[in-house]
């Protein structure tokens, strides 16, 4: 067999038009950069100068506050609570809106929270917006695109924009997002939205971290009313039939119709407020007035009747029975012997020599020990 060689070497002569180039050098594969240091993370910070840059409304402080919440580092989380700790009591002096929105897939979230979150912020409000991006179960990564896909929005300095993973946690609910809302507020946005992945079972978390529900249907995607669980459209204070523009117009409003009629159909609410239906486009900047005066509405409701605070109330207790579970799993699974007999007994339970029933039995009598 002709070598590689020995073939190019036949156009090595002066007769041949085949001119043959040198390759380009392949750059290293670790940054050189990275020895000499010039891409080190940021030292950690004091509470007290996490403290300073939030109230005073740095977002880079913010945003590396956020981080260590979201951290599982023990050194992280020691100052992570502190500053949980300090912004929960500016927290609850303050009047905010902590809205979760949700929707199903193809409904236009990121669209129309650009759209709601500029109208907002052109009326004097400060908003930040929480998207849960989902992480792959296979490499546990995210793409974490959100703010790509609202370019206007984090160009906007009235509004801060913080995709976070999920992590693995229920239903897409980012693990720590609950502690992020009280930053948020700490920093004077006086309107949170929290964005979720999707229709499923991440809109009970995010129920239970916010004050109004917002849902966001399409119109035209088959039979309107089996297109969501039941369940949902109970927790939902309004609903909003999204893309009402161009020829989808007529469309949108039977679906409005069908909505409104169905929340009708359901047991009053504990607020005393009578969730509804309307439409709205984010392309044509049409029916956000209307939803922000549904939602001010709302607002002003429950603050006056008292269920603002006793919702905020029931919400704490909820989180603090969440963190304990949170707490007793992480012991469980950082437990010496656990992380010694973990292995052996998931090798039993795949060689069908054990139940996995029993293992979880045996394990959990192990840990009491």
């Amino acid at each position: 067999m002709e070598k590689q060689g020995d073939f190019f070497d036949d156009y090595k002569n002066d007769e041949s038009a085949l001119v043959i180039n040198n390759g380009v050098a392949q750059p290293p594969q670790i940054n050189p950069y990275l020895k000499a240091g010039r891409y080190r993370r940021p030292a950690l910070k004091s509470v007290d100068e996490y403290m300073d840059g939030i109230t005073s409304g740095d977002t880079t402080v913010l945003s590396q506050a956020i981080t260590l919440v979201e951290s599982l580092s023990p050194a992280h989380r020691k100052v992570a609570d502190e500053i949980i700790a300090r912004c929960q009591r500016i927290s609850s002096t303050k009047k905010t809106m902590r809205i979760g929105i949700t929707g199903v897939p193809g409904a236009g979230k990121s669209t129309f929270i650009e759209a709601f979150g500029s109208y907002l912020t052109s009326k004097g409000h400060k908003l930040a917006v929480l998207a849960i991006d989902p992480s792959s179960e296979r490499s546990k990564g995210s793409i974490l695109g959100d703010k790509t896909r609202m370019e206007t929005l984090s160009n906007d300095p009235k509004a801060f924009i913080r995709p976070s993973p999920s992590a693995g946690s229920l239903g897409g609910v980012a693990r720590r997002t609950r502690e992020t809302i009280l930053l948020c507020e700490a920093a004077d946005y006086d309107v949170i939205f929290i964005e979720t992945v999707g229709v499923g079972q991440s809109e009970t978390a995010v129920h239970s971290m916010s004050d109004f529900f917002l849902l966001l249907m399409l119109s035209g995607a088959g039979d309107d009313l089996q297109g969501i669980k039941r369940g949902i459209m109970e927790m939902s204070d309004l609903i909003a039939i999204t893309k009402a523009d161009g020829n989808n117009v007529e469309k949108a409003n039977m679906a409005r119709a069908l909505y409104a009629n169905a929340l009708h159909l359901f047991p009053p609410t504990e607020s005393g407020w009578v969730p509804t239906a309307l439409v709205s486009s984010a392309v044509n900047k049409t029916g956000l007035t209307e939803i922000l005066q549904k939602i001010e509405d709302y607002f002003a409701l429950v603050q006056g009747n008292g269920y603002y605070q006793k919702k905020r109330r029931e919400q704490s207790r909820y989180w603090m029975y969440e963190s304990i579970n949170d707490s007793l799993k992480n012991m469980f699974y950082e437990n010496p012997v656990i992380e010694k007999l973990l292995p052996d007994y998931e090798d039993a339970v795949l060689e069908g020599k054990l139940d996995s029933f029993a293992a979880a039995g045996e394990l959990i009598d192990k840990y009491k020990l």
